[in-house]
């Protein structure tokens, strides 16, 4: 089971943290404003009342900063935060040595929270509203329950599916937000910090054409950062500018609207394979090789965004917007230089007349 414990002192003494990509404070965290104001009213709250902050969920698509933000709560509210995620609890023994080693107010982080097993998910019910747990000992006729005291905490749920999390343990969270993608000047902001942190000299224009093609996500734009950064070192030159960062982009087949070879790929099996669509989940997942919740959570989110897909009742659709950026003709504008059923019966008795 994966687990860490790590104090808010010892994240601002540790200069590998301070050196890394990730802020530390809601005033570093860029973005997400909406979100930063509600945060900070609630943990302004919880300190002056001295009370553990009431149970968040964090969702959105992946790579938007949500375990960042979790470490950002508990650093604001001065406790420590224990980090584990939904798969890495097996028993319910195992999410019960992580409640009881739970400090006052602490901050306990649960990734991929959909993916908890439900056994342990009914563990966490009481442990939310009453803090405390009951553990059973023993087993058959000589078993017996024991309720054990926990301190009182709060729970960080992240997830990228929030339609998998079961209606009590959603409703058991006071505080919901869901992370949205980022425009292109936060993330020209994201990429102009995360340059001076890797001391590489980046100008504004390419800054800017770096985030206009890192699908609105931080997580990208930073990796994307780095790989040009590596051209830049190649190329023996200490400035990155637009032209350079286009020539590594395209090497790394990442089109001007941030599209790499899966999203097109998947957009031409949508139109060549199924004229358009509507072709159904399974039946895409199939044919891609990809797993269901990729295609929802990684690829479904930025193209929805751009235009270029919809979901219908009937499955995905590829929209004019597809046909145009991938540079083919659109079956309705091909429908419409044909002539219709009727023209041509007309045109046949013309002729034969």
């Amino acid at each position: 089971m994966e687990k860490r414990i790590v104090t808010s002192k010892e994240i601002s003494k540790d200069s590998e943290i301070e050196n890394s990509l990730r802020p530390s404070s809601l005033d570093d965290y860029i973005g997400q404003d909406l979100v930063k104001q509600r945060l900070n009213i609630f943990i302004q709250a919880a300190k002056q009342r001295g009370e553990a902050l009431d149970h968040v969920l964090l969702y959105g698509p992946p790579g938007l900063g949500k375990t960042t933000l979790s470490h950002i709560i508990a650093n604001e509210l001065g406790v420590n935060i224990r980090v584990t995620s939904g798969p890495a609890i097996e028993k319910p023994g195992d999410l019960a040595a992580i409640l009881t080693g739970l400090k006052e107010n602490d901050v306990l982080f649960i990734d991929e929270i959909h993916r908890l097993n439900r056994v342990v998910e009914e563990i966490l019910y009481p442990a939310m509203e009453d803090f405390v747990i009951d553990i059973i000992i023993g087993k058959g006729p000589s078993s017996k329950s024991i309720r054990l005291d926990l301190a009182p905490f709060t729970l960080i749920g992240a997830t990228t599916r929030t339609g998998l999390i079961s209606s009590p343990l959603r409703d058991r969270f006071g505080v919901m937000n869901r992370l949205e993608l980022y425009n292109d000047k936060d993330l020209q902001t994201i990429i102009t910090r995360s340059a001076n942190i890797l001391k590489v000299n980046i100008l504004p224009d390419a800054a800017l054409e770096l985030a206009r093609r890192s699908r609105g996500t931080p997580r990208i734009a930073n990796r994307f950062l780095k790989r040009v950064r590596d051209f830049a070192q190649v190329a023996h030159t200490d400035v990155i500018d637009v032209d350079l960062t286009d020539k590594a982009l395209n090497l790394l087949e990442i089109d001007q609207d941030g599209l790499d070879k899966a999203d097109i790929y998947l957009l031409e099996t949508i139109i060549y394979k199924f004229d358009g669509g509507p072709v159904g989940l399974d039946t895409l997942s199939a044919v891609l090789g990809e797993e269901k919740d990729t295609i929802e959570d990684v690829y479904e989110p930025y193209l929805m965004q751009k235009g270029f897909i919809n979901r219908t009742p009937r499955g995905r659709v590829a929209t004019v917007g597809a046909y145009r950026h991938l540079g083919i003709a659109y079956r309705q504008e091909v429908a419409d230089d044909k002539p219709s059923f009727f023209d041509r019966i007309k045109e046949d008795t013309h002729e034969n007349n």
